[in-house]
């Protein structure tokens, strides 16, 4: 299992990327409406996988007993 730090570092990676994604589908929107959907669609990938990170780093943060 990886670390919590391995976590944070991927879960900042993936926020940074989510964040470029659903900009540039917001740039998109009235240009290239089909990139823009692709570039959403990416984004809401990253999202389900940040959610995943989330999960892991929440059950590692709760004390042993």
């Amino acid at each position: 299992m990886k670390t919590l730090t391995e976590i944070k570092k991927q879960k900042l990676k993936l926020q940074k990327r989510y964040k470029q994604l659903i900009e540039q589908a917001y740039n998109l929107r009235q240009t290239d409406s089909a990139e823009s959907d692709i570039s959403e669609y990416q984004a809401l990938q990253l999202l389900d996988k940040l959610n995943r990170l989330n999960f892991l780093h929440r059950d590692n943060m709760k004390p042993s007993l």
